[in-house]
């Protein structure tokens, strides 16, 4: 710890995210789950859409780009498939609303869909996955944002970062869990860089005339993030619009107001969820997939220099839990004054 940052304690952290979102207008489900999510996203070692989010949630209820007052109802509209209506509030609290619905239709069907409709952002998308793990099941997870991806090397912004992950169980093992942008790097990792006046490296961006820069402030303003892998990187941001805006929405990315200050009214994005179950898919059922799976994985941990996904958030986890995590004194003082806000 140094003068210019403070370490709390996750009890400390939960009680500064709640207070803080309180102070804002957050009340009731809506502001127990958000506080949820922060706290795991600093456990999980994810710390730009942890406490370094909250001004931002702060920000919007006192706008009203969040819906305070979010009531989220859902529906089953097929056999296999959920529609959880999420008010123009958080997609956390629009994600439980279903959650329990959800699990038993997988578990009944052997596959099972939830869309969230009319959604403020996800955060952290492996947050959602990794529930569906912790309940036996294989959860795949979208989520559509406001333009901020070129489609093309030095195009405008048009996709947004749209993030995808999944989570694989492993009975009383750490579940596997993958969380990526299909953007090269999210866009809070260029905005961190870009407050901080520090350079990107070339390929994670374009500036406002479509060149390769390493200036993260020239990428934000005005110019566009630069999708994974390239056109492959595309044709991800496509599926996830798909999913999470055409689907689900009712604004794909170049139709949401954006993320990143408090203009523009509620985002209206979507998120989509796929959840499996493994015993009721996999030939010989639970327990011959998770021999094969077993199997899978110690092959792929044998390969030099490979660690399995999800490792280091379980490692982040352990020592945020008996160390607890470092904070910027500034942040602490500004999330002081939202929790002072009421």
């Amino acid at each position: 710890m140094t003068d210019q940052t403070q370490t709390l304690t996750l009890t400390q952290v939960e009680d500064l995210t709640r207070r803080s979102l309180a102070g804002c207008g957050a009340y009731g489900r809506q502001l127990e789950l958000a506080v949820q999510s922060i706290v795991d996203a600093e456990c999980d070692g994810i710390r730009t859409v942890g406490l370094g989010y909250l001004p931002l949630y702060c920000g919007h209820l006192q706008v009203g780009k969040i819906n305070r007052d979010a009531c989220p109802q859902h529906a089953q509209i097929a056999p296999s498939a959920l529609r959880s209506m999420a008010d123009s509030g958080f997609a956390h609290a629009a994600f439980a609303e279903a959650e329990q619905a959800f699990y038993v239709l997988a578990r009944q069907q052997g596959i099972a869909a939830l869309s969230i409709v009319d959604s403020y952002s996800a955060g952290v998308v492996g947050w959602f996955v990794q529930r569906l793990a912790a309940a036996g099941l294989i959860g795949i997870g979208f989520a559509n944002s406001p333009s901020a991806v070129a489609p093309a090397p030095g195009a405008s912004p048009f996709f947004g970062t749209n993030p995808m992950a999944f989570a694989i169980p492993r009975g009383e093992k750490q579940p596997i869990i993958a969380d990526m942008a299909t953007s090269q790097v999210a866009l809070v990792t260029i905005k961190k860089a870009a407050a901080e006046g520090r350079p990107i490296p070339l390929g994670w961006g374009y500036d406002a005339n479509g060149g390769d820069t390493t200036d993260a402030a020239a990428v934000i303003n005005g110019g566009a993030l630069a999708p994974a892998g390239g056109y492959k990187g595309m044709l991800l941001g496509l599926l996830v619009d798909l999913l999470a805006g055409v689907l689900s929405g009712p604004n794909c990315s170049f139709q949401a107001p954006v993320f990143k200050d408090n203009s523009g009214g509620e985002p209206k994005v979507g998120q989509f969820f796929i959840a499996l179950s493994p015993g009721g898919l996999a030939p010989g059922g639970d327990h011959a997939y998770a021999d094969r799976l077993e199997t899978m994985l110690a092959a792929l941990a044998a390969e030099p220099g490979v660690r399995l996904p999800g490792a280091r958030r379980h490692e982040a986890r352990l020592r945020a839990e008996t160390q607890g995590v470092e904070v910027a004194s500034e942040l602490l003082e500004r999330l002081e004054g939202f929790a002072a806000a009421s």
